[in-house]
């Protein structure tokens, strides 16, 4: 019942984000990149994302119910107990059974809590043995994405909007160079692959942040850190960094392609040659299989 009120269109935005909030529905949400009145999280695409999702909801239903419960209680206490119907206060001062279960049932709830939030840490802490590896340096302002493997390097710089339209113009869906997101060099990685991210800076603290990917790591400068993510899920999926880190922070988006192995070999072998011509095309031909993926109900 609850859940037709909630999907109702004269309902109210707030309804709507507690009715989403509730039943993890990413109906109000894109995948890859934010969607207009989004409110809830970009569609995941990895086992890590999926858990953080099913960790957040699992979180929102006990807040909801202690949220009804003190509400139900106030408003009992304020009726039962009023002046008008206790003119002589009671002098009660201690009762054992309360103390036990307002000390008992919180740290219950903290259990419960605690399961699921253990497990979700033992897995992004996990790293099952890479198929890829990738070395992301944050600089001020872009990033630089390396595969030791396959020998390559890609600087990524984000596109202007003339280069946009351009990019549009070239054949590339518009869904797929949203406007302060998309870049030049876009980083194209294998999907149902697991693949390591080994993450610095070459100046100051930066963040790698894919949200579909449920990966969110800083970059520092001097040291190595990592993160993993196996995608699910053929697109393109895009992020920014997630620290403040100068003038260009808002301008130094990530964009990650996932793509079918044999596209990937192919690109990795392009941009290895320094076949320019030939990568824009694997590309341009990927960004039109993947065109509307980014697309709510709500367009």
């Amino acid at each position: 019942m609850l859940r037709k009120v909630c999907s109702g269109r004269n309902g109210s935005w707030l309804l709507a984000a507690a009715c989403t909030s509730l039943f993890g529905s990413a109906a109000l949400a894109g995948s890859g990149q934010p969607s207009p009145k989004q409110i809830y999280f970009q569609e995941a695409v990895t086992p890590i994302a999926e858990q953080i999702h099913s960790f957040h909801d699992i979180v929102n239903w006990i807040i909801f119910f202690i949220t009804v419960f003190v509400m139900v209680l106030l408003g009992y206490v304020m009726w039962r107990f009023s002046e008008k119907r206790n003119p002589v206060p009671s002098r009660t001062t201690h009762n054992t059974t309360l103390e036990v279960l307002w000390t008992v049932v919180p740290v219950f709830i903290l259990v419960v809590i605690a399961i699921p939030s253990f497990k979700l840490l033992y897995a992004q802490y996990t790293f099952p043995p890479p198929d890829v590896v990738v070395k992301a340096t944050g600089n001020a302002w872009n990033w630089t994405h390396e595969f030791p493997d396959q020998g390559i390097r890609i600087d990524s710089v984000m596109l202007q909007d003339g280069e946009r339209e351009e990019a549009i113009k070239s054949g590339m869906p518009a869904d797929q160079v949203p406007r302060t997101l998309a870049v030049n060099n876009e980083v194209l990685v294998p999907v149902n692959k697991v693949v390591h991210v080994l993450v610095t800076s070459s100046d100051v603290i930066h963040s790698w942040t894919i949200p579909s990917f449920g990966s969110k790591v800083d970059a520092v400068p001097g040291r190595i850190t990592a993160t993993w993510f196996k995608a699910t899920k053929e697109g393109i999926y895009f992020g920014q960094c997630s620290e403040l880190c100068g003038k260009d922070h808002a301008f130094m988006p990530i964009a990650i392609r996932v793509v079918k192995e044999p596209v990937f070999n192919d690109w990795a072998k392009a941009v290895k040659d320094r076949n320019r011509n030939r990568v824009r095309e694997i590309i341009r031909q990927v960004a039109k299989e993947h065109a509307g993926q980014n697309k709510t109900a709500l367009r």
